[in-house]
Parts: C-alpha cells; structure tokens; sequence
C-alpha cells in the first residue's frame, strides 16, 4: 500500500477539526451589564500615643476541667483611629500576695473605633481561686491605654 494516498485525507480531516472547534469558540456571549466599580478600601492609620477604651468585665470562674481561670471581656474603642495589637495582661495575686497566676492575650487585627470585641483570658490555676484578686494592664504597640469600667455600652 500507498501511504502517500493517506495523507491528504489525514491533512483535510485535521485542518476540518481545527477549524470547526475554533469556531465554536468564536462565539461569545453579551457582556453583563456593569454596575458602578466598587470602591477601594481605605487604609486608616492606627493610633498612636494614648487609647481610651471602655470595658465590660464579666466574672471570672474556675474551670476545673482544664484547671484555668476565664475571665471575659467586652471592649469598645473610644478613640478616634483604630487601636493595633490591643494587649491584656491579667495578673491573679493569692491571698498572701504573692503572684499566683497569669495570663495574657492578644486582638491581632486593626480595633476600628466605635466597634465592641470580646476577649477571653485564661489563666492557669491550681485549685480554688478563693481569696484571690486580679488585676487587668491594657496596652497596644503604639502607646498606653486609658480604660474606663462601665457597665453597659
């Protein structure tokens, strides 16, 4: 056989597949209608120097579980620019006033003013928190923080 008779059918079955697929992706359909583009997000600067914040804190309770002490609390900023890396330090003093336990947590995104967050510390604990007082240090990367305890928002 022949395979010089071949190749022109190969050629005219192969050029027929590539045209005809290229055709059927020419058509495209109508473009949506668009609305107005969004707006770009702004970037605000975090504060710096002094923050004022007010506080809610809820009760402090023993689990015994995971033998911690978790206290809540539910902060709203007051300033006028966000607050970065907002930072408790909770420290437990036992009844003779030493240091008995502590506890430290962190808000990692930028506070926005006038918004509320809750934050959660866990100290760890070896039995009955009886007798025992706290004490709660509020901080940021940029500066101190003035804090006022409320009691409602």
């Amino acid at each position: 056989m022949n395979r010089a008779v071949f190749a022109p059918a190969v050629t005219l079955l192969f050029c027929t597949v590539v045209v005809s697929s290229a055709f059927a992706q020419a058509a495209k359909p109508a473009a949506p209608t668009t609305s107005a583009p969004a707006a770009k997000a702004k970037f605000a600067a975090p504060l710096k120097g002094e923050a004022k914040i007010e506080v809610i804190v809820g009760s402090s309770t023993y689990n015994a579980k995971t033998k911690e002490i978790v206290t809540t609390y539910k902060i709203k900023n007051m300033s006028t620019a966000p607050i970065a890396l907002l930072k408790i330090d909770e420290y437990w003093y036992g009844k003779n006033k030493a240091l008995a336990s502590s506890a430290q947590e962190r808000y990692k995104q930028p506070f926005p003013p006038g918004e509320v967050i809750e934050m959660i510390t866990r100290a760890p604990a070896s039995g009955s928190m009886e007798g025992w007082t706290k004490r709660a240090q509020f901080s940021h990367v940029n500066g101190t923080v003035a804090v006022k305890a409320v009691k409602a928002f």
